[in-house]
């Protein structure tokens, strides 16, 4: 997956974009491009504009009009609220200059077409209707190139137009397959984008037109496959504002993980954001979600098991005596449903739903203690009940292996947070490793 926009957008000042080597979220990833540099980009960028150059679909004129710095887009008084950007509040420029432009107009019906019948998917349905009103509304050309002088310099050359270079935003998109090697002898291009499976595009609702419209024709001009899926988020917001590198609304990632860690910040984004509808950010809220689930939910279970393991078994992984213990069937099913339920809230794109679903294992794992009642088995076992020590075994055993459960769910969302429930939960020795705090109280 590619970072795109030139500016706007991006959660927490572009955190997602950091180079390697500065990962204050824990993130992975395959290969990094920085597309004011890398070769590949402009090989790819003059070869996206040439294929488009020869479908006829680029032409110059003479163009003015209101542009906002911020959103690197024109925009008509009536996109525009009194007078100024939705966005950044700030009054567009007026401009007026020759430049290239892209017969957008020409590709309206087949871009209709393709959404219409899901070969192009649009999720959530309301944006997918948006863009269909926009289509619906007639679409016009859009100016794809700058003049050297107001780019100040800055970016690449239109091909055979020195004068000129291309739009921010056309650049921009480009990296969707110029990162996989396009207009290079790379191969990755052709596995990857010209092959059968899936291409999904995270998108932003502000960047929708350019995501769900303007790189869909391009891609048609061109000639290449389009992507199968455009998924769009709502705004993460600050006091209500969104979060915007140019308008001064951010959060600094680094910053924020230096003060509630990691896993704190991770497990907000996952179990708070909505698939649908903005979220507010606020460290109290974060604190709160971060205090509830992870320090008294995930860290308290798994201490309370380790603890009772140690304590009435010497640290000894119970062998159980048989498959689900009474008063554990629920837990039992919430480990075996987990998997599914993950894979079908993933399915839909919904993360906070796959987070739910992994946090119902702790519910019930909080349930079966509470009916089990573990420590009066114990003492009935230290009575001389055998039955009851069977019991405990049993009821150990099942809390324990739902604690190791919880580890492997927990991989994707929170790493950090798996790798050391894990190590918690594994035998060293024959004996598990003593009780540990595996989650800071952040609120205290």
């Amino acid at each position: 997956m590619t970072c795109e926009g030139p500016g706007d957008g991006a959660f927490f000042a572009c955190a997602a974009g950091a180079p390697p080597g500065r990962e204050p979220l824990a993130l992975s990833f395959d290969d990094f491009i920085r597309t004011s540099s890398d070769p590949r980009h402009r090989a790819g960028v003059e070869r996206l504009w040439q294929r488009c150059a020869e479908a006829g679909d680029l032409y110059r004129k003479h163009y003015e009009g209101l542009y906002c710095v911020g959103c690197e887009q024109f925009y008509t008084p009536e996109d525009l609220v009194d007078g100024r950007c939705r966005d950044h509040g700030t009054e567009p420029q007026l401009v007026s200059e020759e430049n290239w432009f892209f017969r957008l107009s020409r590709h309206a019906g087949a871009l209709r077409e393709l959404i219409t019948t899901g070969r192009l998917c649009i999720e959530p349905a309301a944006r997918r209707n948006e863009v269909l009103a926009l289509i619906d509304s007639g679409l016009h050309d859009f100016s794809v190139s700058r003049s050297q002088h107001r780019a100040r310099g800055w970016g690449i050359p239109v091909p055979g137009d020195p004068d000129q270079v291309v739009y921010v935003w056309w650049d921009a998109l480009g990296n969707y397959v110029t990162g996989l090697g396009y207009g290079t002898a790379d191969a990755t291009f052709d596995q990857w984008w010209t092959g059968s499976g899936q291409r999904v595009h995270l998108a932003g609702k502000g960047v929708l037109r350019f995501h769900a419209v303007y790189w869909p024709a391009m891609l048609l001009s061109a000639g290449l496959p389009l992507p199968t899926d455009i998924l769009v988020h709502d705004y993460l917001t600050v006091d209500g504002r969104k979060i915007s590198k140019s308008s001064g609304t951010t959060v600094d990632p680094a910053d924020l993980v230096a003060d509630v860690g990691t896993d704190a910040v991770r497990w907000w984004l996952l179990r708070d954001v909505p698939r649908v509808g903005d979220a507010d950010f606020t460290r109290d809220r974060l604190v709160a979600r971060a205090d509830s689930d992870l320090a008294g939910g995930f860290g308290n279970l798994v201490n309370r098991v380790v603890t009772m393991v140690h304590r009435y078994r010497d640290g000894r992984p119970p062998t159980p005596t048989r498959g689900t213990a009474p008063g554990c069937e629920d837990l039992a099913r919430a480990c075996a449903d987990s998997p599914r339920a993950v894979e079908a809230a993933l399915t839909d794109f919904d993360f906070r739903r796959a987070a739910a679903a992994v946090w119902t294992v702790v519910e019930e794992a909080n349930r079966c203690i509470d009916a089990t009642r573990p420590w009066e088995s114990a003492k009935a076992e230290r009575a001389g009940d055998r039955a009851a020590g069977e019991r405990l075994e049993d009821v150990l055993g099942a809390l324990l292996r739902a604690c190791l459960h919880l580890a492997d769910r927990l991989t994707p969302f929170l790493p950090g947070a798996a790798s050391r429930i894990a190590r918690q939960c594994t035998p060293v020795g024959g004996v598990l490793p003593p009780p540990m705090p595996l989650f800071p109280r952040l609120g205290d």
